[in-house]
């Protein structure tokens, strides 16, 4: 929603030609092999993201737009009068599954995630048999924002690269030369080199049952407190502990940033501006 953006950042313009971060993500999925998007966003945006990216992916990927509401899968006693807050990524997802029946890629519209993330989450789909699940990893320490607090998915991997635990760590801020996580029982000191979820996520559609399992207990326990979301990793934690299913922590996580706040916007135009001098990606991406 861009509260501290101070606008829809999802539809600012950021590349060279007007670019939204969101473009680079679609061009890049699509140059992986992924040949479907599905955009879950507010009925306020609905129209005005259907008008912005339905004509520049018409016949390059199948396209469907889903709605996350507050009261979309939510039981009526369940339903506080007075939340304005969406129920979290793990909700959106679920918002998504009456359209959704393949291996599919979960991301957020306001990270730039680089090609070598979707190609190596392609690659993973078409290579793994087991149907593991997976998490394209980032490095802690760059992927923070130098004005103020991020939230970031903190993760442990066991020796095989399978995630152990992901732990979002909502309040992260760099105070010096440590990079420290404020917490309702003090200051936590972070390692810099902590693999971190930035919201690349890849799952096989049985994550689906488990996930709304997850959701209605969640919804049982929390739906009193007005701020409470449904964080994907709750239920990836939930997976990984009950045996349930195994997430690979994927390479690929070489380019990574973002926009959080409105100082982030010079920032990102730049980078942008540097890959397209690199020959990365078309000054103008889709003519």
């Amino acid at each position: 929603m861009g509260s501290r953006y101070g606008g829809i950042k999802q539809i600012d313009g950021f590349g060279p030609s007007g670019e939204t971060i969101m473009d680079y993500s679609l061009f890049d999925a699509i140059r992986a092999g992924f040949t479907k998007v599905v955009f879950i966003v507010r009925e306020e945006i609905l129209e005005t993201v259907r008008e912005r990216f339905g004509p520049r992916l018409n016949g390059k990927v199948k396209v469907e737009y889903v709605v996350q509401s507050l009261d979309k899968l939510i039981p009526g006693e369940y339903l506080p009068k007075d939340r304005t807050k969406p129920w979290g990524t793990g909700h959106a997802m679920l918002c998504a599954q009456s359209v959704i029946n393949e291996p599919f890629a979960v991301i957020n519209a306001d990270d730039f995630y680089g090609q070598d993330a979707f190609r190596s989450l392609a690659t993973h789909f078409l290579q793994d048999q087991s149907e593991h699940h997976a998490m394209v990893g980032y490095t802690l320490k760059y992927v923070l924002s130098d004005y103020g607090s991020v939230s970031r998915g903190c993760g442990e991997c066991d020796a095989e690269g399978f995630l152990q635990t992901v732990v979002e760590r909502v309040t992260i801020v760099k105070e010096g030369d440590k990079i420290v996580s404020k917490e309702k029982d003090g200051d936590r000191v972070l390692n810099p080199e902590t693999p971190t979820s930035m919201n690349f996520w890849g799952f096989h559609p049985s994550i689906f049952g488990f996930a709304a399992d997850m959701f209605w207990d969640f919804l049982h326990n929390n739906h009193q407190n007005i701020k409470s979301e449904f964080y994907i990793p709750l239920f990836v934690n939930e997976l990984i502990h009950k045996q349930k299913g195994k997430v690979k922590v994927l390479g690929g996580g070489n380019t990574w940033f973002g926009v959080t706040y409105q100082e982030d916007k010079e920032i990102v135009t730049g980078k942008i501006r540097d890959l397209v001098s690199q020959g990365l990606y078309p000054s103008s991406l889709w003519k």
